[in-house]
């Protein structure tokens, strides 16, 4: 598992950034937490430096839409999906269960 900050350092609305071979963004969704790549499909962009819009993150590149709890974009220039990943909470920390980016790491 990835560790990506402590609650209290992602106050709703906000966003992280894990860097890495595979960058993933989490991001506060009125107190849900999603992880997703943070690389938009369309063009090489930080999801993580996009604005959130309820559970859609809108890239600051192009405006692609990609919805938080699918990764599936809902308008274009995106016609791919971002990876999803499962994030956990334990202690105060929280964590995204990555394998394929830890054992690139």
């Amino acid at each position: 598992m990835l560790r990506a900050c402590t609650v209290d350092e992602l106050p709703p609305g906000e966003s992280v950034r894990i860097a890495g071979p595979e960058p993933i963004a989490v991001f506060n969704a009125d107190g849900e937490l999603y992880a997703i790549s943070d690389t938009c499909t369309h063009q090489d962009a930080s999801l993580a430096d996009g604005w959130l819009e309820g559970c859609f993150v809108e890239c600051p590149l192009h405006a692609a839409l990609f919805d938080l709890r699918t990764g599936m974009p809902s308008c274009l220039p995106a016609k791919q999906p971002v990876r999803t990943y499962p994030v956990l909470v334990d202690d105060g920390v929280i964590y995204v269960r990555a394998e394929a980016a830890e054992d690139a790491a």
